[in-house]
């Protein structure tokens, strides 16, 4: 486990990049935080230092957005699932099992049992307004 202090959006965005350099494919990253803790902001980060250049957005109400990085990038937003079984519905459990792309989940604990277990777990506290503490488990 280890815990990285970010005081603004810069040092989130090195934080990305360490991340980043880590993961393979096959990878889930499993973000944790309330609302405005950085989730988005930090997912934002951390697809861009994959290798995607375009926009990324929130799938608040898509649930998920795929984007061509280096691999598939899966990012998933699970704040309006009301159950697991939508969750099955949009196939995630064969996208979690997908070993040539990279999944970042926000809001995981609406899916907990459906999670790999060998995720890496991001969770994020906020401090002030604009300082962040990070928690990696792996």
């Amino acid at each position: 486990m280890e815990t990285f202090i970010s005081h603004n959006i810069e040092e989130t965005k090195e934080l990305a990049k360490k991340i980043a350099n880590q993961l393979c494919a096959g990878k889930v990253v499993l973000l944790y935080g309330t609302l405005g803790a950085g989730k988005t902001t930090f997912t934002k980060a951390l697809i861009k230092e994959l290798g995607f250049d375009g926009v990324v957005t929130s799938p608040t109400f898509s649930i998920y957005n795929v984007y061509q990085a280096k691999m598939p990038v899966y990012h998933f937003d699970m704040y309006r699932i009301e159950d697991e079984g939508e969750a099955t519905e949009i196939g995630i459990d064969e996208i979690f099992e997908d070993k040539n792309a990279i999944s970042i989940v926000e809001w995981p604990e609406k899916v907990e049992q459906m999670l790999p277990e060998d995720a890496m777990k991001i969770k994020i506290y906020i401090i002030d307004e604009n300082t962040r503490k990070f928690v990696v488990e792996e």
